[in-house]
């Protein structure tokens, strides 16, 4: 009975990718390699000249090996795919594929055996044969999905067209404003009509990017709703207020009828006010000059409905279904188009189911005007301080404060002071991180305004300085940045900013927070 020599000095032999081991004439393991060991869990010197193969078998196995395995190699020298379970040191049963080649030698006979480890094999077999399934399945759906995807491509380049030109629109006359008053710089009457241009044209691209950023956080589940209890006549006013300007000026006519009993909502007061004044510019939109435009509301079966009617341009059948897409888009009258990304309503959506309600629109076709239905819970008894407590939060007197700017844009910087002392603040700035750390230790002052992009130290790294200094743990601290997304407040809230700010700012909305901040 010999023992075979085995490959001790062959790199490749050890650390091959299968299980290769040998067994001698009276059955003991002779070599094994480095594979085989860690897939069963022995060390080399507990298997090589010590333990017998048909050892490592189960009971059956071992029958199989005795009145099979032995006598197959005896006659054909060789078998091929045999599977049977080897035992693992733990106990554990380890299913295994094995080939053996039986050589004859000098000494006696040599069992050569290639094991590979078939746990997987038949579950991989199964999902092979699922993946084929579903792959016949999706070839029978590929074209329309292509017809899809291709129909989706457009509407991304549509809408970057679009976005191009949208933003082109309030450049233009940014531009041409700044271009006349510098022809005629003493011309006051220029002067007013130039600022009622710039910030009408500021509005709309604020809106338009503001648009954009509350979807994002909508689809990505990051909107947080500031609920309350607010009466629906009250989100209506607000919503007509903001959008009678293209109603007034489209010489069309606006006719309400609301309940004459009060009607309470629980939601964000500014997130409702948002859905009625879109709806209410979409129907001015598509309504031509001399239009009509309806807002109505009424309690139906226990909840607020509110519709908006328009004697406009209506909606096509095939469109009724999309209209609520992002990106979705009809043509408004050429007389009154106003461009427009086509994610209005798509907020107006969003925003309505983060409130429990629902949107809907029906049309009789083109021409045939729209309507708008909107349907929100109603809270049937709101407590008699929330009303009051908001009036008061909203009209109490601020104490004004003494305020620092930190930006390394001295324009930015510089108007923002200007403002503040004509909201009766006291307003200093600095342009950088280190200086703006200089001038809080020095100045002590209330309230400072901090952009995150300084070009020494960005402003997480600053607050973070200002709250470990013993100066400055009491000062509030609001990120005043162009970056706006969710994660952005975030790390502003993280970094120890009491509140988060994007630009462009809303001057009278900070006086109302600064207030609000010191007060608490």
């Amino acid at each position: 009975m010999g023992y075979p020599a085995g490959p001790e000095d062959n790199a490749a032999w050890r650390r091959a990718p299968c299980g290769l081991l040998t067994a001698g004439t009276d059955g003991l393991i002779g070599q094994a390699n480095d594979t085989f060991c860690n897939w069963l869990g022995y060390r080399h010197d507990e298997l090589e000249g010590v333990t017998r193969f048909a050892d490592l078998l189960p009971m059956g196995a071992r029958l199989f090996h005795q009145t099979h395995w032995q006598p197959l190699l005896q006659m054909q020298g060789s078998i091929a795919e045999v599977q049977l379970d080897l035992i693992h040191r733990d106990g554990r049963r380890i299913p295994m594929l094995l080939n053996a080649i039986r050589r004859d030698g000098p000494e006696g006979y040599t069992d050569e055996i290639g094991a590979m480890v078939a746990t997987d094999r038949k579950k991989y077999e199964r999902e092979l044969i699922d993946a084929r399934q579903r792959a016949q399945t999706a070839e029978a759906g590929q074209r329309a999905l292509n017809d899809e995807l291709a129909r989706e491509h457009r509407r991304k380049d549509e809408f970057i067209a679009t976005l191009a030109h949208e933003l082109r629109n309030p450049l233009a006359p940014f531009a041409n404003v700044l271009e006349v008053l510098r022809l005629r710089p003493g011309d006051a009457a220029l002067w007013d009509w130039g600022y009622e241009v710039l910030e009408r044209q500021l509005g709309q691209l604020t809106h338009l990017v503001d648009d954009l950023l509350e979807v994002s956080r909508i689809t990505q589940g990051k909107l947080v709703l500031r609920r309350e209890h607010v009466e629906l006549s009250d989100i209506l006013a607000s919503a007509v207020d903001a959008a009678m300007p293209p109603i007034r000026t489209a010489h069309q006519t606006l006719t309400t009828a609301l309940p004459p009993v009060p009607l309470t909502v629980d939601g964000d007061r500014t997130r409702l006010t948002q859905i009625f004044c879109n709806l209410l510019n979409n129907a001015s939109k598509f309504t031509p000059e001399g239009g009509a435009i309806g807002l109505t509301a009424m309690v139906v079966d226990g909840a607020i409905v509110v519709e908006i009617s328009d004697t406009g341009a209506g909606i096509p059948p095939e469109h009724l279904e999309r209209i609520f897409d992002m990106f979705s888009q009809l043509h408004a009258p050429l007389h009154r188009a106003t461009g427009g990304l086509g994610i209005g309503l798509a907020l107006v959506k969003g925003l309505t189911t983060l409130h429990g309600g629902t949107v809907t629109a029906r049309s009789a076709g083109l021409g045939q005007g729209s309507v708008f239905q909107v349907t929100l819970p109603l809270v049937r008894s709101a407590p008699d301080s929330a009303p009051a407590t908001a009036t008061a939060t909203r009209h109490e007197a601020l104490r004004k404060s003494r305020v620092v700017i930190i930006d390394d844009n001295v324009d930015a910087a510089e108007t923002l002071v200007l403002a503040l002392d004509m909201l009766g603040h006291s307003a200093q700035c600095a342009y950088t991180g280190l200086a703006g750390l200089q001038l809080l230790e020095r100045a002590a002052p209330d309230c400072a305004l901090v952009d995150i992009g300084l070009p020494d130290i960005d402003g997480y790294e600053l607050v973070r300085r200002v709250r470990a200094a013993p100066w400055g743990r009491d000062i509030v601290l609001i990120a005043v940045t162009g970056w706006g997304q969710e994660a952005d407040r975030r790390a502003a809230t993280e970094a120890g900013f009491n509140a988060h700010f994007t630009k462009p700012i809303d001057f009278t909305k900070l006086d109302v927070a600064i207030g609000e901040l010191l007060r608490r």
